[in-house]
């Protein structure tokens, strides 16, 4: 089928990009490259846009014949979130808000949308169930509930089929070496842990080593970007009329923030400086999805659910690209 993909150059977007291609579905991605690169998508339409723009993004349905969209447009830095919640409404919340109505005016009625597990704020039991209370402890948090309580009344209302998927924390990159993490300030563990044993940072911070888990540090659970794609490609395939979907991707394997930076240590071969610093406000000591409905329903099986190979795919894009695609 034809697919939309808002937010397509991005880091996930680039890869469910590669991922649809793969499977032999048409792409079409719209994107500002606010945070987004045209190389990783080379070769795919792009269209360089506002998805909040409602009449263009209608006019691009219509003229690329669209038949599903997959939603990736989004602010996703939590602290951001806290300083400039208006940011994070207007974009996350508001954006989506019209582009469901540029799809029901065209007629697409097919949405695959990327969550996230910061719906569930602090669950206070792990592993996380798709059932677990919806409690957001920051307005990133927020903006996506918020998305998916619209997406499920347009679903009631006008027959939308919706999947949202609840992400965990994404890593890795393409094992071809050519996409992968390039972000603007970076604020995720491994590629920190990586631009330190570049010698880019001399050191990476550890926020507390007195939680409730095995080491002390903070557990949480890692998804290999690539299967986190494949899920998308079987979403989009999934989504049935007036029906909203809800799937927890992860790896139902937690690691700590000391397992990472010694994983790290060992896929590199090079020493990796950490130093302790004092917990972070609202941090959950343990973040660990079950993914069984995903795998029970979709299909979904993760090809690289072992940390060192998230890493050393990481670490051939890091070397290859030290400062990200720029180079």
């Amino acid at each position: 089928m034809n697919v939309l993909l808002t937010g397509g150059a991005g880091y996930i977007g680039s890869h469910v990009v590669r991922a649809l291609g793969a499977a032999g579905h048409g792409c079409v991605v719209v994107d500002d490259l606010s945070n987004g690169h045209a190389q990783a998508v080379a070769g795919v339409p792009l269209i360089v846009g506002d998805v909040g723009d409602s009449r263009r993004m209608e006019a691009v349905l219509r003229e690329h014949r669209i038949e599903a969209v997959i939603h990736l447009a989004a602010f996703i830095e939590v602290g951001q979130s806290v300083r400039d919640p208006g940011a994070y409404f207007r974009n996350n919340t508001a954006n989506g808000l019209a582009l469901l109505e540029a799809m029901r005016n065209a007629g697409v009625a097919r949405l695959v949308f990327s969550s996230t597990a910061a719906v569930y704020g602090m669950p206070p039991v792990t592993p996380i169930v798709e059932d677990s209370p919806l409690c957001p402890i920051n307005p990133y948090g927020a903006s996506k509930l918020c998305m998916e309580y619209m997406l499920q009344a347009y679903a009631a209302a006008y027959g939308m089929g919706v999947v949202s998927l609840r992400y965990f924390n994404v890593a890795g990159a393409h094992p071809d070496g050519d996409i992968g993490e390039a972000h603007s300030p970076e604020t995720h563990l491994i590629p920190l842990v990586l631009e330190a044993a570049m010698g880019r940072r001399e050191r990476v911070m550890m926020f507390g080593d007195d939680y409730d888990t095995p080491d002390g540090t903070c557990v949480r659970d890692y998804i290999h970007v690539c299967d986190l794609a494949d899920a998308h490609v079987l979403a989009v395939t999934a989504a049935q009329a007036g029906r909203v979907k809800v799937y927890n991707l992860g790896n139902g394997e937690g690691f700590s923030v000391r397992q990472v930076v010694q994983t790290c240590r060992e896929v590199t071969g090079r020493p990796i400086a950490a130093e302790l610093a004092p917990r972070r406000v609202g941090d959950p000591a343990r973040l660990v999805a079950s993914s069984l409905r995903a795998k029970q329903e979709l299909g979904w099986r993760p090809r690289f659910p072992d940390l060192k190979d998230m890493v050393r795919h990481a670490w051939m894009w890091h070397r290859a690209h030290p400062r990200g695609y720029a180079e």
